[in-house]
């Protein structure tokens, strides 16, 4: 029985194959695409367990492009491989809807390592329990339904953006370290990537907060890792 299904989509065919045959000799069922088209089609006729998705691709939509129109009709997990590792780039991911980011060139087993991780902490997600719904000053998260809203207006966050507000709301008021975050959102192979999170964090603080750089929700304990804050009640006088 496959391992699960990943759908490659690389506009190079020597990678495509490299990419197939390391994915299918360790279990997976592969299938591959080289355009957004391609892409959009695969997902929606097939849906995958995972899209290895490369930015630069044939035809009018690159990556981020394909990533986003995903988005629109799917949470099926997404990590963006790409030549390019600038924290924008990352970013930029980020904002697309994706849950991971390889960047190029890598081993087979970074690869590996990567698709288990992403795939885990998908069957994970969709394994929890419902919880009951937090308030944490001004955020509200509904497990049940998986929603999030600020002061009353929804925002629309990817699945691993959830997951690191939820692991912070499930401690609001105490500093969570990074490790703790990393592991429990990642996995253990993430949990020294420190740059890794500080990419994430920073993007869901624009999500989140009126003044991304003067956040006043999600805080940072230098050395440490981050707060959920809870505002002290205003007692009238």
């Amino acid at each position: 029985m496959p391992l699960g299904e990943v759908l490659v989509v690389d506009d190079e065919p020597k990678l495509l194959n490299l990419v197939r045959e390391v994915l299918a000799s360790t279990g997976y069922s592969v299938r591959t695409a080289q355009s957004g088209v391609e892409v959009l089609d695969a997902v929606a006729e097939h849906l995958p367990d995972l899209v290895l998705l490369d930015v630069v691709l044939r035809g009018p939509m690159d990556g981020y492009q394909v990533a986003r129109r995903l988005r629109e009709f799917s949470q099926v997990p997404i990590i963006l491989v790409t030549a390019r590792g600038r924290e924008q780039d990352v970013l930029t991911g980020f904002a697309s809807g994706a849950d991971d980011y390889l960047c190029k060139p890598f081993s087979s087993r970074e690869l590996l390592v990567r698709v288990r991780a992403v795939l885990r902490r998908s069957a994970q997600q969709g394994n929890a329990k419902a919880e009951s719904i937090l308030d944490c000053g001004g955020i509200r998260i509904d497990p049940a339904r998986r929603m999030v809203s600020v002061e009353g207006r929804e925002v629309r966050l990817t699945p691993t953006e959830y997951q690191l507000l939820l692991e912070l709301a499930r401690h609001a008021g105490e500093v969570v370290l990074h490790e703790q975050l990393l592991t429990a959102v990642w996995g253990p192979e993430y949990a020294g990537d420190l740059d890794y999170l500080r990419a994430y964090v920073r993007y869901l603080r624009q999500k989140l907060e009126d003044d991304p750089s003067a956040p006043r929700r999600i805080l940072t304990c230098p050395g440490l890792g981050y707060r959920l804050a809870i505002p002290e009640p205003v007692v009238a006088g």
